[in-house]
């Protein structure tokens, strides 16, 4: 891993033939759970996007079928999507920007409040972390760190 990527999994960490839980790193999207089923998800995979070309090996290689279609590769290590009030997820969005090691992708509400995406630039200048509202916040980062950050939120429904 470079020095501009902190968080990421070495090539030789990459196991496809284990579960999940045996990754060094988890990831999960935490989405606004009073929001619209769209606008969630939405949010959900902006996040996503962001996420996975930023930490790198996170997408597994790619599948080929039976009839030699070939499919792009996926979360090899697992994604959850959580639900949380919208001020929980200010709380572990600063919790997690703090925390060593994990990677955090936000999507604040101003994302979905213009199709400009220069005037969405102004709006986050315009504003301090603390006056953003989240819509979505996607992490990664050592198992054990993003367990206790996401303590007690279920799946989102």
């Amino acid at each position: 891993m470079s020095a501009a990527n902190t968080v990421g999994f070495e090539p030789a960490e990459i196991r496809t033939d284990e579960s999940t839980r045996s990754a060094r790193l988890k990831w999960v999207v935490v989405v606004d759970e009073a929001m619209p089923s769209g606008r969630a998800a939405n949010a959900a995979i902006c996040v996503a996007a962001t996420t996975a070309t930023a930490v790198p090996g996170l997408i597994g290689p790619e599948a080929k079928d039976a009839g030699g279609s070939v499919h792009p590769g996926l979360p090899w290590a697992g994604c959850t999507v959580l639900g949380a009030p919208a001020a929980r997820l200010s709380e572990i969005r600063a919790r997690a920007v703090e925390s060593l090691g994990v990677f955090v992708a936000d999507m604040p509400s101003n994302g979905q409040s213009t199709r400009v995406y220069d005037e969405y630039l102004r709006q986050v200048a315009d504003s301090t972390a603390e006056q953003l509202e989240y819509h979505a916040i996607s992490l990664v980062g050592p198992r054990n760190r993003v367990d206790k950050l996401v303590r007690g939120l279920g799946l989102l429904a």
